[in-house]
């Protein structure tokens, strides 16, 4: 396969208002954290021996599977190096950057949208099918690192021309692929129930107690699958949904309230931790980057 080969750096936000796509093949990594981003993101794999966690999901990929995740959603790829690089195309798009793009019969970020019944991150597309969407990202990549005339319009067009043809298939097969677990169910229903209650008191021994399971166990179970521990996973979805009211426009002094922090002075702490940035300046920076995308 063709296109320009990118260094990977374990950088989680955008340098664009727009969109970006990076080709990685790489033979050696450090694990990636569990993490999310503020935009959404395409990822296509194409070589290696990779699992890749989506919050309560597991799967593990195929050559020319597609992941779709929305900027809500943590998730971690768990890598195992072999005699094979691991390869892939990452494409992340700006979120009020597609939205401008979107009609009322055409919703381009419908693919993203888990509260859709039969939603999956998952694509695993029939052979003519893979090899018509890795040509269009193949292609993105290209246009996007060239120099040639035209070369931003013809990007922008085969974006959107990719973006159609994910929403489609999306439609067409919402297939489920998930790696099953005899631990996945009870670590599915504690993560659904944080999701949930992120904004009440919770931690490990409550939820242990709340779903009968020792507290160790549960605790061993969770990092196993998800990649973290109970209290960091709860921390991470606080700051990921406090992230949003912020880019919303809810001041920083309520929206800690909202979620689950006991004060200010912790919710500050670990936004600050979490973004090298404080819950005011992301605030004012989120509020600039929608005047620019207008």
């Amino acid at each position: 396969m063709g296109g320009k080969i990118q260094k990977f750096t374990v950088r989680q936000s955008m340098l664009s208002n727009s969109f970006e796509i990076y080709r990685y093949r790489d033979s050696y990594l450090n694990d990636i954290a569990l993490h999310h981003h503020d935009f959404y993101e395409v990822y296509l794999f194409l070589n290696g021996n990779v699992n890749y966690t989506i919050e309560s999901r597991n799967y593990h990929l195929l050559p020319g599977d597609i992941l779709l995740i929305n900027p809500m959603e943590l998730h971690q790829p768990r890598i195992t190096m072999e005699k094979h690089p691991y390869e892939r195309i990452v494409l992340w798009v700006n979120k009020s950057f597609l939205e401008q793009f979107s009609t009322p019969a055409t919703t381009l970020t419908h693919c993203f949208d888990s509260s859709v019944p039969g939603h999956t991150n998952l694509l695993r597309l029939p052979p003519t099918v893979r090899q018509h969407i890795t040509d269009l990202m193949e292609r993105l990549v290209s246009e996007s690192n060239s120099t040639e005339y035209g070369s931003d319009i013809a990007s922008l067009g085969c974006l959107i021309e990719l973006l159609v043809e994910l929403n489609r298939q999306s439609k067409h097969f919402a297939q489920h692929h998930e790696v099953t677990d005899k631990s996945g169910p009870i670590v599915t229903d504690v993560l659904n129930y944080i999701n949930e209650h992120y904004h009440e008191e919770l931690s490990l021994d409550m939820l242990a107690s709340r779903f009968f399971v020792n507290k160790y166990h549960l605790s061993h179970e969770f990092n196993r699958l998800v990649g973290t521990s109970i209290y960091r996973y709860i921390i991470q979805k606080r700051l990921v949904i406090a992230k949003q009211m912020l880019a919303d426009g809810l001041p920083p002094t309520d929206v800690y309230q909202h979620c689950g922090f006991g004060d200010y002075s912790n919710f500050y702490r670990a936004f600050k931790s979490e973004y090298s940035i404080s819950p005011k300046d992301f605030a004012i920076a989120a509020r600039a980057d929608d005047n620019a995308s207008i």
